[in-house]
């Protein structure tokens, strides 16, 4: 449900909808206590566990193609940084996980539970 939130959202901020886009932020937060602004990318395949509860998504952030994303998961920049995550395809993103900083996850890669990402993953990796 909440990917449908942001896809209409998303489509809305591309066409310069002045209010909307806000107004499905705003939404969203109150119902799934999370935040995916409409000026981050999410490709086509991505979902969220247990609808997204807790998420936070950097406003810059691209998420590849049929992503999955837990619940309570952090995707944001550094301080002082203005780059921020980009993700690739095939990611499980797990229950918990924190991705911070300019840096980039590569394709088929799992990152686990809880697990704090700071720097470059290349594909096909396990981070845990």
């Amino acid at each position: 449900m909440l990917i449908h939130w942001y896809r209409l959202s998303h489509w809305l901020w591309k066409h310069h909808v002045p209010v909307l886009p806000k107004l499905f932020w705003r939404l969203q937060y109150l119902l799934f206590n999370c935040s995916v602004p409409a000026s981050c990318t999410l490709k086509e395949g991505v979902t969220f566990a247990y609808g997204g509860i807790g998420v936070v998504i950097h406003a810059r952030c691209v998420v590849g193609r049929h992503c999955l994303i837990g619940q309570n998961v952090t995707i944001g920049g550094k301080s002082g940084w203005y780059e921020v995550p980009i993700i690739g395809d095939n990611v499980e993103i797990c229950a918990g996980a924190r991705i911070l900083g300019p840096i980039r996850i590569g394709n088929n890669v799992i990152i686990g539970a809880n697990a704090v990402v700071v720097k470059d993953v290349p594909d096909n990796c396990i981070v845990a």
